[in-house]
């Protein structure tokens, strides 16, 4: 239910330039600081909050029905919520969905993350795609007390994502093996018991069910930390690359990424890399990445593969955007958004070396782009055939 004229809020979101969004509060108490942004998916608010790419965000919900299916743990992207907080239409309702454990409320509480619904989410989202993703403070109090001057204070000395490496506060403590793959009815997950390739997979802050699809190519995978180095990589002689997706600045990961990356690309292996990954593939190949106004966060993005002329339905989540412009000859622009123009993906003419913005592994949204990870497979395949 929305916020009624008799109610107190028990929510406030302030952002940087004042302006102030009162509604109910629900999850976790307390004020936390971070970038917003909106998503535009009808489905998936669990795995958009346990997507680490998020981190050092809240995330606004166009779509009003957030938490009407509970939540379960098989949907989590990873561990934990890395999303600060979100923001909402409705308040959750009681779930309905036979595979639902907890509901939304009582999960983001115990994860420690603020929901806050009762919002004019469309007057929000338009605040946002006129001004650009605003830094705010978002606070949850039962009681209904909130310091306005101070909630706007925290907002404005929010530091933002330019220039912030985040990838190191979300990849994996240590290395470890991967088989699980896609989910299935009636089976659910089901290892991959005859991998044909193996896959070192770069963890900069990477989504579970990429991984599972890297398994459901036929891959067994070797997650290692961002901050691996080549020698690490290559000891274990793989057949293959990935990169994976993850949040911050890429030109800050970058700094330890990118001369890795480098030295992999002079051994002619198979390379793939999805958002982030995407990012510092083209930064090793010398290209610039630059801030978006808005970012893309959606699962309903048309992309048109250049090479194909074929229009994908995919999913999406980043805040910077690689610049077509400073591309650099060899490297061509396999991919473009056709909302905007911008970059969705870059292949190396006559190298097996490619990668892409938004998110093939599609959990949730559409499949439109799975063959994304059988073009990978096919180019592991080739390379030792």
């Amino acid at each position: 239910m929305s916020l009624g004229t008799t109610d107190k809020p028990t929510a406030c979101l302030a952002l940087a330039d004042g302006t102030l969004f009162y509604g109910i509060g629900f999850g976790a108490t307390g004020v936390t600081t971070a970038e917003l942004c909106f998503n535009t998916a009808m489905t998936g608010y669990q795995e958009i909050m346990t997507d680490p790419s998020y981190a050092g965000q809240v995330v606004t919900f166009t779509f009003p029905h957030i938490g009407n299916t509970g939540v379960t743990p098989e949907d989590d992207e990873t561990a934990d919520p890395v999303a600060a907080g979100m923001v909402v239409k409705w308040d959750p309702t009681e779930p309905s969905n036979w595979r639902s454990t907890e509901e939304l409320g009582v999960w983001l509480e115990k994860k420690g993350r603020i929901g806050m619904g009762g919002v004019d989410t469309r007057r929000l989202t338009r605040a946002i795609r006129q001004q650009g993703a605003p830094h705010v403070a978002i606070a949850h109090d039962p009681e209904g007390n909130f310091d306005v001057e101070a909630l706007v204070a925290a907002a404005r000395g929010f530091k933002g994502l330019v220039g912030l490496d985040l990838a190191k506060d979300v990849t994996c403590a240590q290395s470890y093996t991967w088989n699980e793959m896609r989910w299935a009815w009636p089976e659910g997950y089901q290892p991959q018991n005859a991998p044909a390739h193996k896959v070192v997979a770069i963890d900069y802050g990477a989504k579970r069910n990429i991984l599972r699809c890297l398994a459901s190519a036929g891959c067994e995978v070797i997650v290692l930390p961002a901050t691996a180095t080549a020698e690490e990589v290559l000891a274990h002689n793989p057949d293959g690359v990935f990169l994976s997706n993850g949040p911050g600045d890429p030109a800050a990961t970058g700094e330890y990424a990118v001369p890795m990356i480098k030295d992999v690309l002079a051994k002619d292996l198979p390379v793939f890399g999805i958002c982030l990954g995407h990012q510092m593939l083209a930064l090793a190949l010398g290209a610039k990445t630059v801030k978006m106004n808005h970012g893309h966060h959606g699962a309903n993005h048309p992309v048109k593969d250049n090479t194909t002329g074929k229009v994908e339905i995919t999913s999406m989540n980043h805040g910077f955007t690689v610049d077509s412009q400073t591309l650099p000859e060899g490297v061509v622009e396999s991919h473009v958004s056709l909302f905007d123009g911008s970059n969705c993906g870059i292949e190396v003419s006559g190298k097996p070396i490619f990668s892409v913005q938004h998110h093939p592994e599609a959990s949730p949204g559409p499949q439109d782009s799975f063959y994304l990870f059988e073009r990978f497979a096919d180019a592991m395949a080739a390379r030792k055939a």
